[in-house]
């Protein structure tokens, strides 16, 4: 198997590192503006070796991960002296492989690479990564090296252009990052009844799980309940009535995904045009 090095040491590097190891793949480099963490890689990945500087990690690699923070690839692209012979492949899940020209100008192989998952840290990354779509932008044959590397990861994989990756990054930022931030502004709305956030929380995140489980194993729109789905503009009206007088800066966030949630509702088909349009017009009024 290649040799794998990693520059950068920070939660998705270390998890990758770790489960790499897991599966046969020889690690055996690791350099990090922090030693520590890099310190904690390697211990993670038995065999890696700690190098004080990007080149040296580069030069007893095969296939070296730029796991560092996005806006750091294209300088360590730029600062490392690459050859042909070596794979160069960052994980950032919004830059295309453009920012890796130093290292293609010079006869390297380029890829991307992009776990598909949150990763708050490196044991719960490494939890997470089984299961997990990786998003891959490469030419042959580093690309079927990396459909490998996914499936060594009991993942697994879509092939995207340049051109995807802003929009496949965006997508993800809706689908997780504004999940919790729509669980906080939920957790917020139960404090007007004096339940505090942790319980609140607790008592939502069942509801969660069957929402995702109903999105996993009936899809969408079928999956799809609430007042929207059902049309009930009366109880739409309460909501809007109370957000107004207790949480009017939610109104303008509730009208806008109520409204994104219409074209749902008509493609399960409990809703008619009819009904969609009276929707629209409750929904689109000004607050």
């Amino acid at each position: 198997m290649l040799k794998l090095g990693f520059i950068g040491a920070g939660t998705v590097g270390t998890a990758l590192a770790a489960r790499l190891v897991g599966r046969g793949y020889p690690v055996v480099a690791v350099s990090s503006l922090s030693r520590a963490s890099a310190q904690r890689l390697a211990e993670a990945a038995s065999g890696c070796q700690v190098f004080d500087s990007n080149q040296a990690a580069a030069d007893n690699a095969e296939l070296i991960f730029i796991t560092t923070p996005d806006d750091a690839i294209a300088s360590v692209a730029a600062q490392v002296s690459w050859h042909p012979g070596q794979s160069v492949v960052h994980c950032s899940g919004a830059d295309s492989v453009d920012i890796l020209q130093p290292a293609k100008e010079a006869g390297a192989k380029v890829g991307a690479f992009h776990p598909l998952q949150t990763f708050a840290s490196p044991q719960q990354a490494m939890e997470n990564i089984p299961g997990s779509t990786f998003a891959l932008e490469a030419e042959e044959p580093l690309l079927g090296t990396l459909k490998d590397v996914a499936a060594a990861l009991d993942g697994h994989w879509v092939e995207l252009k340049a051109s995807d990756k802003v929009l496949y990054h965006a997508a993800a930022v809706f689908a997780c990052n504004y999940m919790v931030t729509l669980v906080k502004l939920a957790t917020d709305l139960w404090q007007t009844f004096d339940v505090p956030q942790p319980k609140a929380t607790k008592a939502l995140v069942p509801l969660l799980r069957g929402t995702l489980h109903n999105i996993e194993t009936i899809g969408i729109p079928d999956c799809l309940t609430g007042p929207i789905a059902r049309g009930d503009i009366g109880t739409i009206n309460k909501h809007l009535d109370a957000l107004k007088s207790t949480a009017p800066h939610l109104v303008s966030a509730y009208r806008e995904l109520g409204r994104q949630t219409i074209p749902v509702a008509i493609a399960k088909g409990r809703i008619d045009q009819s009904k969609a349009r009276e929707l629209e017009a409750v929904l689109g009024q000004p607050d």
